[in-house]
Formats: C-alpha cells, structure tokens, sequence
C-alpha cells in the first residue's frame, strides 16, 4: 500500500485535495470509514490532543491497522495541534504516520526551535510533519494572517513537509454561524514565496465551495474537517432519541453514523478525492 507522502504527491500534482476527518469516538471513526470505503478515497484520520487523550493514541493506531488491513484502504492517523515535542513525540512512538506541530501562537524562533525537533525525531521514523505559521482565528487581523517572508523562514530551516497557513479561515468552533473567506491572493503570494505547494487548510468546515476549489488549484493538498462532523453527529443522535423510547445503542447510534458518513462523503467529493486510490 502507498504512503502518505504518495498521495500527497499525487494530489499537488493532480490538483486534488486529501480530507482530514476528525474523530474521538468509535461510531464517528465508522462513518469516515465507510465513506472512504464507497468513494475509493485515500483520507487522514485525525485527533487533536484532546481527542487522542480521551480515545487514546494507541487504541487509534490500533484501529487505523485493522480498518486498513481488512478494507485495504490508505486511511493514514495524524495528530492534529499538538502543542509540545513531549506530545508529538508519544503519537510517533504509538504509530501515528504524521503529526503536526502548532507553534503559531510562540515566537517564530520558538516555532522553528521546537518544528525542527519534531521533524527531526519524525524524520528517521518515516513519519511525516506538519508546522503552522500564523495565527488562525475567527477575528484574525491582517497582522495575524501568515506572512511570506516568516513562511518561507520557517519552510527552509524547519524542512517540514506541510504547512498549515492563516489566510481568512478559522476553526468552526470559534464562530459557527460565520462563513470564512479566505484570502486567495495571500494563498498566491505564500505559493510563490516559498516555492512550494503543500499547504493545509484547517478550518474547512462551513468553508465557501468555490474558494476551496481555487485554494486546492493554488496549492492547498490537505483540508481538515472536524465541526461539520460534531455537528452532524449530534444532529444525528439527537434525532435518533428526540421521540424514541431505544435503548439498544447500536440501533440508536447507527443514524448519527450515517450522518457523519454522509458528510463525509460531500467532502470528499468536493476535494476530488473520489477514485484517487
């Protein structure tokens, strides 16, 4: 089976997009899961801290080898902002097959001080890294937007093999009801600045679908989905419950399962991702 760095490769060469699904329980995992299976998709499955420490990085990694020896399927595990080496470090150690650093909130020394740490243990593992240069946030001023010169610094000491930029998008979470628009000429600028294409979009869910269209043609290779997912996933539980007297939770939890899948699959048509195996 490929790997990680295969896809994305492939993806920056053929101008698609490879999702990354957030996840932190089992049912959750299971909707991903079979969109992936029906669309024929590669996808990243990620946790954030948070969820790896509440599902457990072992138990991920351990469910990642048996959903992709029996479906023969490149799911691939990332941990999502982690926010120290110690962290990223025990992902690695468990079997994670990328993890990303968040330093965007320390200085830029301390940011590639600690990146390049990363990368290096990452590196003689064969896992591959993710760095964050500017500061992603619903009320992000221009100031907080990722900055050429700072992009292109951190890209060539730290070596990592994505990066993660502020350009107008913002974690769902952080404002809902709000639409990000994203700043296509800075995406554009950061491109040719650093003469690399591997960027990553977090903050995809609720993004408008043209500007996700064009930031994948201008080098965006990895979008990450997590709010759309809780949404649906509650929505669909709710449902489930509002006027049922269930208590089997297989029967109950299977429409919440459904509709993450379905949400999913939304997704992975959008980044065109379908039949990418």
């Amino acid at each position: 089976m490929k790997n990680l760095k295969f896809y994305l490769d492939k993806a920056e060469k053929e101008k698609w997009a490879i999702g990354q699904f957030n996840f932190s329980t089992l049912e959750q995992l299971h909707g991903i899961v079979e969109a992936a299976r029906k669309l024929k998709s590669p996808v990243i499955l990620g946790t954030s801290e948070g969820e790896s420490k509440f599902f457990g990085l072992e138990e991920a990694v351990a469910l990642r080898n048996v959903l992709r020896n029996k479906l023969r399927i490149p799911f691939f595990l990332n941990l999502d902002h982690g926010k120290s080496f110690e962290y990223l470090k025990s992902a690695i150690d468990a079997g994670y097959d990328m993890v990303h650093f968040d330093g965007s909130k320390l200085p830029l020394d301390e940011n590639i001080k600690i990146a390049k740490q990363v990368k290096k243990y990452a590196k003689w593992r064969g896992v591959l890294t993710e760095g964050e240069v500017g500061r992603i946030g619903f009320e992000a001023k221009e100031e907080d937007l990722t900055n050429f010169k700072e992009a292109k610094k951190f890209a060539e000491e730290t070596g990592v093999d994505l990066l993660a930029i502020s350009i107008g998008n913002f974690h769902g979470s952080e404002s809902p009801k709000q639409e990000p628009k994203l700043r296509l000429d800075k995406l554009e600028e950061l491109r040719k600045a650093t003469g690399r294409s591997l960027f990553v979009l977090h903050g995809g869910s609720g993004t408008n679908e043209q500007d996700v269209k064009k930031a994948i043609e201008l080098g965006v290779v990895k979008i990450n989905i997590n709010t759309e997912l809780r949404l649906a996933f509650a929505s669909g539980l709710r449902g489930a419950l509002e006027n049922s007297d269930e208590i089997v939770p297989y029967k109950f939890l299977s429409q919440a399962v459904g509709a993450v899948e379905k949400t999913v699959e939304l997704k992975i048509n959008l980044f065109g991702s379908l039949d990418k195996l």
